[in-house]
């Protein structure tokens, strides 16, 4: 058997096991699902919402669009490592930035070769109701590429399937919300942008 063909198994397993957890429910709110180029940017409170995403995306933009995963931990054991490669296609990060090095580098790399990307500006896990503070990245990415359309997404409850210290994940009905696509206006600052994009997610959370 061919390392594609395991990788597309194991997705559909995995797939199967999320849906069954969590309902992995798309709700499109303020768009439609739409094979366009399109930078996703999401509230971030559990490594599982790289796969809530990836599952709630229809078939037809799971093959086109690329989460963001950090290096550290999803390389961390190879069976990470080869399901974010081999089913995820993900995109890896360096979340200790070294000196002389580009953190969006490969962030930039998949854009400019056409794909979609699930962006957490967060940068890092949060554990409050809000998402903390928006980084630089999708800001630097939206005045790079401003013909990637972006969209902001809620996700509810994800947290609560793997509650901390547990080992075994508690089903717990979930959701992705997609809003109305957004883009950053002629000579609007860096701070003003990611606020209203942060807005733009929370606001989400209550449709």
């Amino acid at each position: 058997m061919g390392t594609g063909t395991r990788a597309k198994i194991v997705g559909w397993l995995l797939l199967g096991l999320v849906r069954l957890l969590t309902g992995a429910q798309a709700r499109w709110w303020g768009c439609p699902p739409k094979a366009e180029q399109r930078i996703y940017f999401a509230n971030h409170q559990s490594h599982a919402d790289l796969v809530m995403i990836w599952a709630a995306l229809p078939a037809e933009l799971r093959g086109i669009t690329r989460p963001i995963a950090a290096k550290d931990y999803w390389t961390k054991t190879p069976l990470r490592q080869w399901i974010t490669t081999a089913v995820f296609n993900a995109v890896y990060v360096d979340r200790e930035r070294t000196e002389g090095q580009d953190p969006l580098a490969p962030l930039v790399q998949a854009l400019d070769a056409g794909d979609s990307i699930i962006l957490f500006p967060e940068g890092t896990r949060g554990h409050a109701e809000e998402p903390q503070a928006f980084k630089a990245g999708l800001y630097n990415l939206a005045l790079r590429f401003p013909q990637v359309v972006l969209v902001p997404a809620w996700i509810h409850n994800v947290q609560r399937v793997m509650p901390k210290g547990e080992v075994v994940p508690v089903p717990i009905l979930c959701s992705v919300t997609f809003g109305a696509p957004m883009q950053l206006q002629a000579d609007e600052s860096r701070q003003d942008f990611l606020a209203r994009a942060r807005d733009a997610v929370v606001a989400l959370r209550d449709v």
